[in-house]
């Protein structure tokens, strides 16, 4: 695991539509990845594949994420930002503190985010409140996988 470091990559690709046609598209997706360069390596590797012409590099930005909570569901194909508070009571004042976070939810609509919000919330020990639920408009979302990077070290073959 690289440590939680999303950042939100804006690409502009030509796609081939109905009839045969390339079309310009401007699409967002979130990536895990160590930095910025590798953010931008991550992306073109997913997306180029699906592109038939030319592919830009719009903006890459760092995204405050916490968590995934991905579904299985064949019909979850949007993504809803979650923003939740979670709830403490400090010891030594005896008052709530409310610290903001934000998990990306996999779901097929505005329930679904919530019912996968809760579900991936169950094993939490914190008191926790939803703040907002927001559809995105990101495709797709890359978290790290493990042969995401080449680890091996190249061997010296020379004798």
């Amino acid at each position: 695991m690289i440590g939680n470091n999303w950042f939100e990559c804006k690409v502009s690709t030509e796609k081939t539509v109905e009839g045969g046609m390339s079309k310009k598209f401007n699409e967002s997706y979130i990536v895990e990845a160590l930095n910025f360069t590798d953010a931008e390596a991550r992306i073109i590797r997913e997306v180029a594949p699906f592109c038939n012409g030319a592919l830009e590099i719009k903006n890459i930005t760092p995204a405050k994420i916490s968590e995934l909570f991905i579904n299985d569901d064949d019909n979850a194909d949007k993504w809803y930002k979650v923003k939740y508070n979670d709830i403490e009571i400090d010891e030594k004042t005896q008052t709530e503190k409310r610290t903001s976070r934000i998990i990306l939810v996999q779901a097929a609509n505005f329930r679904g985010a919530l019912d996968r919000f809760d579900e991936g919330m169950k094993g939490s020990m914190a008191d926790y409140e939803v703040a907002a639920i927001q559809e995105t408009a990101l495709l797709d979302v890359f978290p790290f996988a493990a042969n995401d990077y080449n680890t091996t070290k190249p061997t010296d073959t020379a004798e």
